[in-house]
Order: C-alpha cells, then sequence, then structure tokens
C-alpha cells in the first residue's frame, strides 16, 4: 500500500507509549479508538497509576527517578521490542525531543511517533535553531552561547540589560533565569546551569535579550512524508509562573486574521527549513508594538495541544499516528477552521502562597465535572500518590465556547466545582486568573502574574464563608459520630436530661484557628437554628434543633439538614449546600461560594520535637540537590545553602540569620521529608534574629 508520493504506508500493530501521567491516558486513548493495542511502561512509583491499568500490556522499568526509568533508552527499547511493539509514541517530555532516541527507534525498525532524528537535531540546540531559522526568513532575537558568568555579563554590555539566560537543549522553563544587570549574573548562571543539568543532563547555556512582558504565542504545525506542511492556528500561552504555562487558549486574543497569517507563515517556513514531519509549535514571543521574534520550535506535542483540538475538530494523536505510518495529511487538516474558543488550565499539586512550591501526597478525591464542552485529561485519580520524582502536574481542564467570554466563565464554573482533596492545587489561583478584569479584556502577557501576587489574586472564600464553612465541617463530624454509634442513635450528641452541653471544636487552616461550638436543644425545643440532623445511616433525619457559635458570635440562621457527607446552611432566606469529606484529622469543604480545607486541633497536642534556633527546614520533600556551604563558614542572613530538587525544579534553601553554619545534616543526593533539618546557623556574635529557612 502506498501514500502520496509514493511513499509505503506502514500499519501500526502495537504502539508502545514512552511516557506516564495524563499524556500517556491520553495516546492511550486514541489508539484504542483506533484498535491499535498499546502497552504502557511504569517505574516503581508509578505501578499502580491509571495509565498502567488502562494500556493493554505494561513493563516495569525498575527504579524511581526519570533517569533510570523514562529516561533509560535503552530500557525504553527493550520493552518495545520483548512486547512486539511496531511503533513508539514519546508523548511530551521525558524523551520526546532527544535525537538520540528517535535515531534508536529508527535502527531497531520502530515507528517513531514524531519528526526524524535530523529534525530534532537541527532544534535539538536552540542556539543553532535560532541560527536556521534566520536563514529561513524568521525574526528571531540577537542571542550568544555562554560559558561562564563572566560572558553573560559581556553579553548584556553588547546586547543591552535585561537578558534571558536559558538552556540550550530542553525546554518547559527549565534552565531559564532573567538577569537585570551584571551583578545578577553569577547567581542566575549558577542556578540555570545546575537546572539545565538536572533536567536534561547538559548545562550549556545562551543568553537572547529579554523582552519585557511580551505574549507569548505559538503556531501548531504539522507536516507529512510527502512534503506538506500546514499551520494549525495559533495559542496564546501568556498566563505562566517561572517560565512554565498554566492557562493557554486558543486562538489568541491579540492575534487577527492579517497577523494570524503572518504567524502562519513564519511558522511553515520554519518547519519546512528542518524538513519537518508529524506535529510540532513553532513559538514566539509578541512585543507591544505587535512585533514577534522566534523563540524555538518544540518538536513533539504541546501539553496545551487539546485548545487546538477543541476549536478544529482534529485529534491530533489521531493524526500523528496516520502521518508516522506514511499516510498523507487528511483534507480536514489541509483546510482546518477555527470554529469558537477554547482555554486549558492545568491544574498543579503545589501551594501558591508558598512560593509555588511543589506538593507531594495522597489524592484522596479527584471530581472535575466534564461533559460536551469541558473536557478533563488527567493523570491521577482517588488513590494516586503524587510523589517528588516526576512534574507535579495533575490534570488539564479544557473549556470550549462559541465565545472567549463564555469558554472563561465556563471553565472558571468547572474548576469552581470541583472537588479536589489529599494534596494542595492551584485551583484557587486559577480560577482568580479566569476570572480577572484584565484577563477577561484579553490584556494578558507574560509579566501578569508579576503584576498580581498570585497568593492575593487567588479566589478563597470570603471569611463569612470559611466561617460556614468550618461550622459546617463540625456538623458533619457530628452527623458521622451519631450515624456510626449502636446505643441509643437517636438520642443527639451531649445530651443531657437537664439541657445538653456545648461541645467544641477547633479547626485551623492557613488563616488560623477557628473555634466551632454547638449544643443540642431536642426535638421541639425552641432554639437558634433548626436542623434536620442525621441519624444513623439506615434511618431518616431526625428532627432536632441545633446551636451553633463561630469564634464566639452566633451563626444566625436554620441548618435545615446534615448528614457526614452533606450539611445545608441557610442565611437570609437562601439554602446553600454544601458537601464536606473528612480524611482523618482533615476536612474538606466545596460549595458554590467557595472551598475551604481545616485541619482539627487536638484537645492535648502531643509536644513535638524541639527544633534548634537558626535550623534549616525542608520547605517540601525532594532530594538534596546541592551542598552549597560547610560547618564552620561564615554565612550571611538569605545566603543559599542546600538547593532542593523536586518534580523536576529546583528550590534554593536560605539561611535564617547571619553566624557560623554549626552542622550540615544532608548531603547531595539524600532525600528529605518536609520539615527535615538541613542544617544548623549559630548565632552571629551580639545575636540575631531566629527562624526557618526559606525556599524561592
Amino acid at each position: 500500500m502506498s501514500g502520496a508520493g509514493g511513499r509505503a504506508v506502514t500499519p501500526i500493530t502495537k504502539l508502545l507509549v514512552a511516557n506516564r501521567g495524563e499524556i500517556a491516558r491520553r495516546v492511550v486513548h486514541t489508539a484504542r479508538r483506533l484498535s491499535i493495542p498499546t502497552v504502557a511502561v511504569h517505574s516503581d512509583a508509578d505501578a499502580g497509576a491509571p495509565h498502567v491499568r488502562e494500556a493493554d500490556e505494561a513493563v516495569r522499568l525498575p527504579g524511581v527517578s526519570a533517569a533510570e526509568t523514562y529516561l533509560d533508552i535503552d530500557r525504553m527499547l527493550g520493552a518495545a521490542l520483548a512486547t512486539g511493539a511496531t511503533a513508539v509514541h514519546p508523548g511530551y517530555g521525558f524523551l520526546s525531543e532527544n535525537a538520540a532516541f528517535a535515531r534508536a527507534c529508527e535502527d531497531a525498525g520502530l515507528v517513531f511517533i514524531g519528526p526524524p532524528s535530523a529534525a530534532i537535531e537541527a532544534m535539538a540546540s536552540k542556539v543553532a535553531a535560532k541560527q536556521r531559522m534566520a536563514a529561513a526568513g524568521v525574526p528571531v532575537l540577537e542571542s550568544a552561547e555562554v560559558d561562564s558568568a563572566e560572558e553573560v555579563a559581556t553579553a548584556g554590555r553588547r546586547l543591552g540589560w535585561p537578558l534571558l539566560v536559558k538552556a540550550a537543549f530542553g525546554g518547559g522553563g527549565r534552565g531559564m533565569r532573567v538577569v537585570a544587570s551584571a551583578a545578577e549574573a553569577a547567581a542566575a548562571f549558577e542556578a540555570a546551569r545546575g537546572e539545565a543539568v538536572s533536567a536534561f543532563g547538559d548545562g550549556t547555556l545562551f543568553v537572547e535579550r529579554f523582552v519585557v512582558s511580551p505574549r507569548h504565542v505559538e503556531v501548531q504545525v504539522f507536516g507529512d512524508h510527502h512534503g506538506t506542511v500546514v499551520h494549525l492556528f495559533e495559542r496564546e500561552c501568556s498566563i505562566q509562573r517561572r517560565y512554565q504555562k498554566i492557562i493557554e487558549e486558543c486562538p489568541s486574543p491579540a492575534v487577527d486574521e492579517s497577523l494570524r497569517e503572518a504567524l502562519g507563515k513564519a511558522a511553515v517556513a520554519a518547519a519546512a527549513a528542518i524538513g519537518y514531519v508529524g506535529a510540532g509549535t513553532v513559538e514566539f514571543v509578541l512585543d507591544r508594538d505587535g512585533q514577534f521574534f522566534f523563540l524555538e520550535v518544540n518538536t513533539r506535542l504541546q501539553v496545551e495541544h487539546p485548545v487546538t483540538e477543541a476549536v478544529t475538530g482534529l485529534d491530533l494523536v489521531a493524526l500523528q499516528l496516520a502521518v508516522a505510518a506514511g499516510e498523507p495529511l487528511p483534507p480536514e487538516a489541509r483546510t482546518a477552521e477555527l470554529r469558537g474558543h477554547a482555554i486549558e488550565a492545568r491544574l498543579y499539586a503545589e501551594d501558591v502562597a508558598a512560593g509555588f512550591l511543589p506538593v507531594s501526597g495522597t489524592v484522596e478525591r479527584f471530581e472535575v465535572p466534564a461533559g460536551l464542552d469541558l473536557r478533563v485529561d488527567r493523570g491521577v485519580e482517588a488513590g494516586s500518590v503524587v510523589s517528588t520524582y516526576y512534574d507535579a502536574m495533575l490534570a488539564k481542564v479544557i473549556a470550549r465556547a462559541p465565545t472567549r467570554a463564555l469558554a472563561a466563565r465556563r471553565l472558571s464554573d468547572a474548576l469552581r466545582r470541583a472537588r479536589l482533596h489529599g494534596v494542595t492545587t492551584n485551583r484557587d489561583l486559577l480560577v482568580g486568573v479566569l476570572e480577572h478584569p484584565e484577563f477577561l479584556e484579553g490584556r494578558t502577557d507574560t509579566g501578569f502574574l508579576d503584576r498580581h501576587d498570585p497568593a492575593a489574586l487567588s479566589h478563597r472564600p470570603a471569611a463569612g464563608v470559611r466561617r460556614l464553612h468550618a461550622a459546617a465541617a463540625v456538623l458533619a463530624a457530628s452527623a458521622a459520630r451519631l450515624g456510626s454509634r449502636t446505643v441509643q442513635p437517636a438520642v443527639p450528641p451531649g445530651w443531657r436530661n437537664v439541657g445538653e452541653g456545648w461541645q467544641s471544636t477547633v479547626l485551623a487552616d492557613t488563616d488560623g484557628p477557628i473555634e466551632v461550638a454547638h449544643r443540642y436543644a431536642g426535638p421541639g425545643r425552641a432554639g437558634t437554628a433548626g436542623e434536620g440532623f442525621a441519624g444513623p445511616a439506615t434511618a431518616a433525619p431526625v428532627e432536632v434543633t441545633v446551636e451553633v457559635t463561630v469564634e464566639g458570635e452566633r451563626l444566625v440562621g436554620r441548618v435545615p439538614a446534615a448528614t457526614p457527607d452533606e450539611v445545608v446552611l441557610e442565611r437570609d432566606g437562601v439554602a446553600h449546600r454544601v458537601v464536606v469529606a473528612w480524611y482523618g484529622s482533615e476536612a474538606w469543604v466545596d460549595g458554590p461560594l467557595g472551598a475551604s480545607r481545616f485541619t482539627e486541633v487536638p484537645r492535648f497536642a502531643e509536644p513535638g520535637p524541639a527544633v534548634a534556633a537558626g535550623s534549616l527546614l525542608a520547605p517540601m520533600p525532594g532530594s538534596v540537590a546541592r551542598v552549597l556551604a560547610a560547618p564552620g563558614d561564615r554565612v550571611s542572613e538569605g545566603q543559599v545553602l542546600v538547593v532542593l530538587e523536586a518534580m523536576k525544579m529546583e528550590h534554593s534553601v536560605r539561611s535564617p540569620r547571619a553566624g557560623t553554619l554549626d552542622q550540615v545534616l544532608v548531603s547531595p543526593g539524600a532525600q528529605v521529608e518536609a520539615g527535615a533539618v538541613l542544617a544548623v546557623v549559630g548565632a552571629a556574635s551580639g545575636g540575631g534574629p531566629d527562624g526557618d529557612g526559606e525556599a524561592e
């Protein structure tokens, strides 16, 4: 069988997915629709992951780190050959832009679902890629490769400040630092190089002029083996934190038909210049004057590809498989049209208020509304463990609508209604961005989260809602205790024949402690708030009257119903239904007015271990990447002493005070838990402030 141009079509009979998480599930989904059997691979940490269960076969990659599992070319090839796979889909990240892996697949007779290894090599070095693009007539920013901090300073004097230091190999915002002056060159160079080595195994860096607060606009391109290259319109990816995208949309609100034509023409020229085949993305920065400049070509499928699928009706993974098999691009891809608007939000396991620190733990519940115009691509489910070994992204939520405004409302509403329990996420920040006037007006750029404090921007329940949620959590817990009793289950908790006593519970969240007191007045007795309180799980609600105070203030309004899972709170004649879930001592409350998370404060707390003054505490679990001082060294307040790596990002832990480094309790490569003591700094002569280490 032959495709156009005479190239033989090679059917894919079994597909190995060389990745994990939501992209692995995404590829398996399309392969199953096309009746192509699939093989998953997994590290020991991912043995119970959803992508492993959903594939037809699975191969274990012994170990937990990315280097010994998902980045090991020999093990990947061994898994493909052992299972009889005829093709390999690399997803994104890991080996997806590794030319050596693509070449190894080609040499082994496997179809690599991506561009030829030569195209990946042409774009592997961002310095060489920019030179090639300039020759093809694509606008570029001047840049220079640098081998030292001194060369960064020299480049700054020549190109002008600020500069952007970037990893020459890799992407995803890793190995990137903005340098505003020569004084910052050394710290930026070392930090970027360390992160580049850790993430990509190559510390080569280059610098380019930094365009202040530009828009980040990229163009989806597709090429086949018969010389056809098309673009599938642009995506706006300007809402970023630490150079990583968190909200993407298609089309861009800043691009009109004229600019769209120019961007598309430049992107197609860039792809044609390297003989591109398959799905790729040409990334540009767009300045305030409407001029655009080439950034890079991502020689793979992008995380944000669903927004393009939503507005074109195309399945980009299906197109990848067809093109890789030798088929020509179909007419629907060559003549695609924009229909409506789509916005994607990335849900990460991270603590925004703590500076986007990654969070690990067990996902207790993960429920996000989905439907005709809402799509959820997720890598986790209830019971999944979020580890420190891999990227912190949990899922992507995509909304489509006829207009941008409706797409934003639809996505914001879905995120508000989501039930995300067990690990802290960036959900509140995403809602805050989607509902911000600047975003709704399309006035976004890469400096959006620099202008707006992410912690303040995060949508959180108002103080009054927090109090209601605290009361609901306590009442739900009381209902659960009542429902589980076997002795006199109909008698309200705290009942006394001389009048019920007050029961007090102290909950705590990030805003501090909150005391909730309640008592039951009994059936028919006059009280402050009426409530239908659930009895045993098999019984009908028992009508009782309950009084509730929060922080000493009486909660005015009725509580028509309360069960272990749901509480109805009525205020000013309006009933608000909230759902409650307790996991041990933690309560998660979700409702139309927002979501809250509380921890019950025990009445008699166990004394904790004493922590020496001047201790540096690990702000999150991770591995020690570098120790930058030795016992006996004099250190200054704020000096970086330890660098931790978690979820492929580096985090600097700084000295809490000036003094002498008395102890270093960790070494490079060590795994540490959150709160672990990393080092101890003795006070300088005359004393100094005590405190914990801070991470940036």
